[in-house]
C-alpha cells in the first residue's frame, strides 16, 4: 500500500493561533472500505480466510459505514456477508436507504431485529440462534472493533508522523483511537472526539491500551450518535469549501468542528503541531442528506 498523504491545512485561524494542522487522508484508501474500516478489517479478513470461513456476519444501523464496508469487502475478497440491522421497521422499504441499498448491491443479506433484540447482540444465546439460521460464520462486532482491528489501526501512523505533537481522531467504538495510542511516539498525545454522548467509551479504549497519553473529548457530540445541527452542517460545508476535504456528520465532521473550536479558544499552545486522522465513511452523507431533506435543513456538500 502506498503511504497515505497528510494534507496541510491553511486557514487564517491557524496562522493567528500559530498552530499547525494536517489531515491524514485515510479516506483515500478505498471508495467504500475507507479509513479506519479498511484498517479494522485487514487482519480480520486474513484470519477469516485462514480459518476457512466463507461468510462474515456483523451488526449495524441503517446508515452504518461498517455495514457498507463489510459488504464491499465481502464482495472484493470472496466472502458472503450478513448484516444484522437495528430496526425492524426497516424491513419495509429498505431499498430506499442509500447505505442498505449499496450493501445489498455488494451481496449482503439482511437480518432485521428490533432495537430491544439488538441490545442482546453480544449474548451467546443470540449468536447461537443466528448460527442455527445461517450456518457458521466469522463474527465481526458492531463497528468492527476487536484486537485484530486495533492491530490494523496501529498501522495508520508512520515514522514521518513523529513530527506531530497531537494526534486527533473521531471515536465511535474506540478501536481506532486505541490503535493510534499504541502506535504513538513517547512525546505525542492522542485526542479522541467522541461521536456519542457520555464518557463510557473510556472503558472501551482502556481494554486495548496500556499507555496514559490520551484523552477522550466529549464536548462535541451535538446531542449524541448521528445527531446533527445546522451549526454542524454549516461547519462541514465551510471546511469543504476552504480545504476541499469532505467530512461526514456522524464522525469526521464533529472531529474537525471540535478541533477548530479548541484552537479558536486557545486549547493548544502556540507552535503545536496537530495531525487529524480522516477516518473516511463519506457514504453516510447520502443517507443523512435524505434525513435533512425531510426536516427542511441545509444539505451536506460532497
Amino acid at each position: 500500500m502506498n503511504p497515505i498523504p497528510n494534507q496541510q491545512i491553511t486557514l487564517p485561524l491557524l496562522f493567528k493561533k500559530q498552530v499547525t494542522l494536517a489531515v491524514k487522508r485515510e479516506d483515500l484508501l478505498h471508495p467504500i472500505i475507507s479509513g479506519n474500516k479498511y484498517r479494522k478489517l485487514k487482519y480480520n479478513l486474513q484470519r477469516a480466510k485462514a480459518q476457512n470461513f466463507d461468510v462474515l456476519l456483523t451488526f449495524g444501523g441503517a446508515f452504518s459505514n461498517h455495514i457498507a464496508a463489510v459488504a464491499c469487502a465481502g464482495k472484493e475478497y470472496g466472502f458472503g456477508t450478513i448484516g444484522v440491522i437495528r430496526g425492524e421497521e426497516l424491513k419495509e422499504g429498505w431499498g430506499t436507504n442509500p447505505t442498505l441499498k449499496l450493501a445489498s448491491e455488494y451481496g449482503m443479506r439482511f437480518h432485521f431485529v428490533s432495537r430491544e433484540v439488538y441490545r442482546t447482540k453480544d449474548d451467546k444465546t443470540f449468536i447461537e440462534k443466528l448460527r442455527m439460521e445461517y450456518g457458521d460464520f466469522y463474527l465481526l462486532p458492531e463497528g468492527g472493533t476487536n484486537t485484530l482491528a486495533v492491530k490494523g489501526c496501529e498501522e495508520i501512523l508512520t515514522l514521518s508522523d513523529t513530527e506531530f505533537d497531537i494526534i486527533a481522531t473521531c471515536v465511535g467504538t474506540g478501536g481506532t483511537m486505541a490503535g493510534l495510542v499504541n502506535a504513538s511516539a513517547a512525546h505525542q498525545r492522542v485526542l479522541g472526539f467522541s461521536a456519542l454522548k457520555g464518557d463510557f467509551l473510556i472503558d472501551s479504549i482502556r481494554k486495548f491500551v496500556t499507555r496514559p497519553n490520551w484523552k477522550l473529548i466529549t464536548d462535541y457530540h451535538f446531542g449524541g450518535y448521528a445527531k446533527v445541527t445546522p451549526e454542524l452542517i454549516a461547519s462541514i460545508n465551510t471546511f469543504k469549501e476552504q480545504t476541499g476535504i469532505a467530512s461526514d456528520p456522524v464522525y469526521t465532521g464533529k472531529l474537525f468542528f471540535g478541533l477548530l473550536d479548541m484552537i479558536a479558544n486557545n486549547g493548544f499552545k502556540a507552535g503545536a503541531k496537530i495531525l487529524a486522522v480522516h477516518t473516511g465513511g463519506l457514504q453516510g452523507i447520502y443517507g443523512m442528506n435524505e434525513v435533512l431533506k425531510k426536516k427542511n435543513l441545509p444539505l451536506i456538500n460532497l
